[in-house]
């Protein structure tokens, strides 16, 4: 479902191009973000020995305890997932 978002300006011809470099800016932000949560994900499956999906699973199912290593790596499987949302949603974001 398509929004829409309303800014009014007296200068449309000089904000614009803000805008756009704005949302360009956020998205190459966001894509950085992705890669170094992914990067420490792989670190935790390396140290653990499974899937982030697995460990997440297991998780909630209370396979496991609450350590400090488990709640840090389930915080940065829910930022990955933030991260592409807000990605998906600055990449797709248009300015007529």
């Amino acid at each position: 479902m398509l929004g829409q978002i309303t800014v009014r300006t007296e200068s449309p011809t000089i904000l614009k191009p803000i805008l756009r470099a704005a949302i360009r800016n956020e998205a190459n932000q966001l894509a950085h973000g992705i890669k170094r949560t992914q990067e420490k994900l792989i670190i935790f499956e390396e140290r653990f020995g499974m899937r982030s999906a697995d460990f997440e699973r297991r998780f909630e199912s209370g396979e496991f305890d609450e350590t400090l290593d488990y709640i840090d790596w389930l915080m940065e499987i829910q930022a990955l997932r933030l991260l592409h949302e807000q990605h998906q949603a600055v990449k797709n974001a248009r300015l007529d």
